[in-house]
């Protein structure tokens, strides 16, 4: 059932990659681009774009891990917190706080997602209107071809060492038998693996999804602004022309 849950995350991953893609020409026909052959990668205007591009899936999915991290530590105190203070509660004679799990979860979620969600919805129009059409051009195609990449791997990989831990857990394999079951050194390290895994299939594989489609979605909307107010050089590459 794991195993069918990542190649649909994979499925979808090949289906935002082909939509993206497939809105290319609508995002370069309104910022007046034309391709004309691979020697225009070379240009500044370009490259720049395309390293930039490729550097913000990494970011991005760097600052999600971060900010799972930081919601699960202030649940983790919170709930060292009851059981210092909630007599019983180890005992099970008294009932847990849950109003106020769910109130550090809801808080952490909203508060994390501001910066990812500002440097997804930015990114584009920063570089638009100081950088020009072409550079955003290379920003699209760097964050597509990037994007893609890095979140088919973390689907796979999460979920590879997520099903680890359960394979272990399981012992109906001989493999898994070999290496011991629960407590073993195969199963503490499995254990570790999980923790990374999780966030990795449920948290930046699917949330790469979205930074590429809409940094796409974005651009194509304000293309005409783009094109009208800034050119294909920008404030930026622009002076270099004058």
């Amino acid at each position: 059932r794991m195993m069918h849950r990542d190649s649909v995350l994979d499925t979808a991953v090949r289906r935002v990659h082909d939509a993206t893609w497939a809105e290319v020409p609508g995002c370069t026909t309104p910022l007046g681009l034309r391709c004309q052959g691979a020697r225009r990668l070379t240009w500044a205007e370009v490259f720049s774009g395309l390293i930039v591009g490729a550097m913000l899936p990494y970011w991005f999915s760097a600052m999600l891990m971060k900010s799972v991290g930081i919601a699960a530590l202030a649940m983790v105190e919170e709930v060292r917190h009851q059981f210092a203070n909630i007599h019983g509660l180890l005992e099970g004679t008294a009932k847990a706080d849950y109003k106020r799990c769910v109130e550090i979860s809801t808080t952490s979620s909203l508060q994390e997602m501001v910066a990812p969600g500002a440097l997804v919805m930015l990114t584009p129009l920063v570089v638009g209107c100081f950088c020009g059409t072409q550079c955003l051009a290379g920003l699209l195609a760097g964050a597509l071809v990037s994007g893609v990449q890095l979140a088919i791997s973390s689907s796979n990989s999460g979920g590879a060492w997520d099903n680890a831990k359960k394979f272990i857990e399981a012992g109906k394999d001989e493999l898994a038998q070999d290496i011991g079951g629960k407590g073993s050194a195969a199963h503490t390290a499995a254990v570790i693996g999980d923790t990374v895994g999780d966030p990795l299939k449920d948290t930046s594989g699917p949330a790469l999804n979205i930074l590429i489609k809409l940094m796409a979605v974005e651009s194509l909307v304000l293309a005409p602004f783009f094109k009208e107010k800034t050119g294909k050089g920008g404030e930026i590459f622009g002076s270099f022309d004058d």
